[in-house]
Order: C-alpha cells, then structure tokens, then sequence
C-alpha cells in the first residue's frame, strides 16, 4: 500500500503545517482520442469496443425486458439446442451462477423450457419454447440493426478480415487456457 506523503512547511520548531493541496485534473480522453484511439493497445480497445456494444444492446433491448446476457443465452440455445447451464456459460462466458439466475427467469418467463437429458439423469438439457424464440426474433431484429452499424464503412472484405481476426484470437488464446 503506498503512503500519501503531505508537504509540509515549518513555521516554529517541532510543528507542521500541512500545505494546502494543488488540484489539477488531468484531462480523460473521449473513445477514439489518445490511448483510447488507434494507439491504444490492442486489448484495451477491445474492451472499450465490447463494453459500447454491451451497453448499446442493453438500451436497444430494454423495453423487451431482455439484457445482454439474457440475449446471449437465448442466442446459444437457439443455436445448439439441449445444451446444460454449464455449457451455456462456457459459451456465453458468464458464471455458471449467473446462467443459472438468467435460465430460472427465462424458464419462469416461459421463453426456455428443461428436459432431463436421455442418458444422464441429472443433467438439464434447455431448449427455446415457442414464446422464446418470438422473444429472440424481437431481440434479433434490432441487434442486427446495431450489426449494420458496427459494420458501417467497412467493405465486405474487410468485414470477412475482422471476422476472421476476431474469431482467430478467441481460438488461439484460448488454446493456452
């Protein structure tokens, strides 16, 4: 833990008096300035470009009473269909306790539905209703909205690059997890 260390003058011996302190506020650099531009790292802007799209989403979202993990989730189980909670939070990287939380709303909300799996006993399985995969279209409709945003001024080949960019770190880094 670092210690503040306080300036101090010497007005008669044996006393101090703490100097009044000097405020000066640096100055934050808006998203695209400084390091929060182009010569931020990499990692960083990765970031800042996730935590703009997430809060974005949760605004587009709100009034359908979805978050942006909820989204994930459905999204997932619309894809792979019969996955377990476990399976859900690796794919949408949220807690097991957090998917367990969204996946007990969903299913009182009647957008998710559990069957047993065949095998083993014990493990749920979770699939879209048909009420669900309405909600999902609702979402899906105006996310894609925000794709095309996201995407505005980039070519199509450039689009393909990022994609692939993108999807080439997840798997790589994710190899020396």
């Amino acid at each position: 833990m670092s210690r503040k260390t306080v300036n101090v003058t010497r007005s008669q011996p044996g006393r101090t008096t703490p100097e009044p302190a000097k405020h000066s506020r640096a100055h934050v650099p808006a998203p695209g300035e400084g390091k929060r531009g182009e010569q931020g790292y990499l990692g960083y802007l990765l970031r800042q470009a996730h935590a703009a799209v997430r809060l974005k989403m949760e605004r587009t979202l709100a009034d359908l009473g979805v978050t942006s993990p909820q989204f994930a989730v459905l999204t997932m189980l619309n894809a792979y269909p019969g996955l377990s909670g476990a399976d859900v939070a690796r794919l949408t990287f949220l807690t097991p306790q957090t998917v367990g939380v969204i996946i007990r709303n969903l299913e009182r909300d009647g957008a998710i539905l559990m069957t047993p799996h065949p095998v083993h006993g014990r493990i749920q399985q979770w699939t879209l209703t048909p009420r669900g995969a309405t909600l999902l279209k609702a979402c899906r409709d105006r996310v894609l909205e925000l794709e095309k945003r996201l995407v505005t001024g980039l070519d199509g080949k450039a689009e393909v690059t990022i994609r692939r960019w993108l999807a080439g770190v997840a798997a790589d880094l994710q190899e020396e997890a």
